[in-house]
Parts: structure tokens; sequence; C-alpha cells
């Protein structure tokens, strides 16, 4: 079902050359909670707990690597955190997670669950035919997600035809995922390379297939 092509810009590529990505197109049904799956992400949270704490997720290389990318292309990791890592640390010190839709309550169970930071994108909302993975400039401007405008000088972001719709510490506004979304496009960025991305990608169109009535699933590895 895509009719999109992502790209990887040489600045990205000569920054960080051990990046991966993995694009999910799927049809999708959005609901405002699922009760099944919340299930699914209290028992994991409960594991999670068990096996970490804040101060070790830092090593875990899906995320070590995220954090060194941000350093290399000029952004504070600790300032501006990944969306994987700021999940991480969330549940790690008792905070509930946030509940907002089935979609993105499944895609924030998977970065936790992978370590990698995920896009998620209503694909009709994103303008032109391409997605290109560079690095935000001075002044670029950006409203994420609940956050207002943000600082994207020096942060990997995927930007359409009309500007920037996605970096590993929010999503814009402009594409994000609404009740309404029935064509998903996720992406799993992989800083640390391709070990486990395939395994994130199986996890990520299990749940949507389980919890999203998925169909037409593609998927569409990219570097």
């Amino acid at each position: 079902m895509s009719e999109l092509t992502i790209e990887v810009s040489d600045e990205l590529r000569q920054a960080w050359p051990r990046f991966r990505g993995a694009a999910v197109f799927a049809e999708v049904r959005n609901t405002p909670y699922s009760e099944a799956l919340w299930r699914r992400i209290d028992e994991y949270t409960a594991l999670y707990r068990e096996r970490y704490t804040v101060d070790s997720i830092k090593e875990m290389p899906s995320i070590q690597a995220t954090r060194q990318a941000y350093k290399v292309c000029g952004k504070d990791p600790s300032r501006y955190r990944p969306s994987s890592e700021a999940l991480c640390r969330r549940i790690l010190r008792g905070i509930p997670l946030y509940q907002i839709d089935t979609l993105v309550d499944l895609i924030n169970l998977v970065s936790i669950w992978c370590g990698h930071s995920i896009g998620g994108f209503d694909l009709d909302k994103i303008e032109g035919g391409r997605l290109v993975l560079g690095i935000g400039k001075a002044g670029e401007p950006y409203e994420g997600i609940g956050r207002g405008e943000l600082n994207i000088e020096g942060m990997p972001v995927y930007r359409d035809a009309a500007g920037g719709v996605g970096t590993p510490t929010s999503d814009n506004e402009r594409t994000k995922i609404s009740a309404d979304t029935s064509r998903l496009l996720t992406i799993i960025n992989a800083y640390s390379g391709e070990e486990g991305l395939g395994d994130a990608v199986a996890y990520m169109t299990g749940l949507l297939e389980e919890f999203a009535e998925a169909k037409n699933v593609k998927v569409v590895y990219f570097r």
C-alpha cells in the first residue's frame, strides 16, 4: 500500500553510518482504548521494572546509540531526550504511561520493548511522495506533539514536501495519528544498526494485527 519513498540524506549517513530504518505501512482501525492492549502493556511494564533501572537503560545498545547519534549531529540528548529513553525513564520512575489511543499506545509499547525511537504518522497527512531523513537546521519551524515549537537544530528529522514531520524526540502535530487514521506509517529508527530490527518489526506487525485489525501490511527497510 506504500505510495511513499523514504531516503536517508548524505549528511545523516555521513554523520551516523550505522543507522538502519524500517517503515511499516498498514491499513488499520484506531480505537480510543483497548483493554486487552493495556493488560499487555501493564504486564510488560512490571517485567521491565524488574529488569532495568534508570541508570542501566542508558547502556542499552539502542538507547545508547541514539544518544550518541544526537551528540554527533549536534544535539544534547539529556536536554532533548529521544522518545524511547523518555518512555523508559517514565515507567522506571513509577509513572504510568500516557494513554492516548490504541495506535499510539501500541507504538509506545514497541518503543519500550526494543529501545528504538519510533515515528507514528497518518500516511494521508504526509505531503508529497517522499520522506528524507536529514539533520535539523537553525530556526527550522517544527511543532512537536504536545510540546509547541521545538528546536530541532542538530536533531535527526524526517521531512516531507512541507517540512519536518518526525524526530526521535517528538513527531510533528501536522502528521500525527488521530482517531480517524486509517492508513498508518510507523518508522522504527535503529541508530544501533540492523541487529534486532527484524524482531522489532515482527513485534510491531503482530500487535497491529492483534489490536488494530491491520491489513495490507508492507515493510520497507532502508539505510
